[in-house]
């Protein structure tokens, strides 16, 4: 049963929930440039975005997965980067610093792009400054051509 709720401000539509508390949606209203808008529309097309909604939430749990970064709570992501492996001694220092942390890199993938060039994905855990580190180290190796952090959440902040 979906039960509706009015106010003067706004309205909110109350959705049972099978694995816990109520959870409501809410509707409300927001003021913008018309350029402003023009731009946020354009993104949602790009992005192939069903309605500004689903846009906006997007954006929302962006900001927030970036909050919970900057709070070093528990955090999860990927370091991706490339390399030349016919440096000398590099693929032995990138195996030496992932050994030295272990517990925070879950998993990981290798692939040869040509003769002369490594991808290497790795899948992280941790507090938020613990993985920016290992990702610092990784990156600023010599003979590391290119390296991205790719941030995330655990998700445990979206029930």
């Amino acid at each position: 049963m979906i039960v509706c709720l009015k106010s003067a401000m706004n309205i909110k539509f109350v959705l049972p929930r099978k694995d816990g508390p109520v959870n409501q949606l809410v509707r409300f209203g927001v003021s913008l440039d018309q350029r402003l808008l023009d731009e946020f529309d354009r993104h949602i097309r790009r992005r192939r975005y069903t309605n500004r909604s689903e846009a906006l939430r997007d954006l929302i749990r962006d900001n927030l997965v970036g909050q919970e970064w900057d709070q070093n709570k528990d955090t999860v992501g990927t370091i991706t980067f490339i390399y030349d492996h016919h440096v000398r001694d590099l693929t032995s220092k990138l195996t030496d610093i992932q050994h030295d942390y272990h517990g925070k890199i879950l998993s990981g993938m290798h692939v040869h792009l040509d003769h002369d060039h490594c991808l290497e994905v790795l899948v992280v855990k941790g507090k938020g400054s613990e993985i920016r580190k290992i990702a610092d180290v990784l990156v600023s190796v010599k003979g590391v051509k290119h390296g991205k952090l790719t941030m995330t959440t655990t998700g445990k902040a979206f029930r």
